[in-house]
């Protein structure tokens, strides 16, 4: 899982797999291992209508309503909205890239603007 912040945004893209486990599972996270503490990000699935986030000492956690994971699951819809406070908040299905890059790719959902 991946994560933009810029000023007063939170981007979170997630792979194949990720979205899989957050469908089953109803959570997905990971963690940036600092020197003191790590910072961990997730996003869990809620019975609210939509989308919101907190942030509490080390941890960011997108809430995510159990209609749009089951969406994200089982459709091609690439992402959801929302805001919280003053944050944008954006969840979607991370693409392969167009241009080249060294990480690894392999469970990123195919780029639908790649033509063979």
């Amino acid at each position: 899982m991946k994560i933009r912040i810029k000023d007063n945004s939170i981007r979170f893209r997630l792979t194949q797999s990720e979205v899989s486990e957050l469908g089953e599972n109803g959570i997905v996270s990971s963690f940036t291992e600092f020197v003191d503490r790590p910072f961990i990000y997730a996003i869990e699935k809620t019975d609210d209508r939509a989308l919101s986030a907190a942030f509490i000492e080390n941890k960011i956690v997108m809430k995510m309503p159990a209609a749009m994971v089951e969406e994200l699951v089982s459709t091609d819809i690439v992402g959801f909205d929302g805001q919280a406070g003053l944050v944008k908040l954006l969840v979607e299905k991370d693409f392969v890239c167009i241009d080249n890059t060294m990480e690894d790719q392999s469970d990123n959902y195919p780029n639908p603007n790649l033509k063979c």
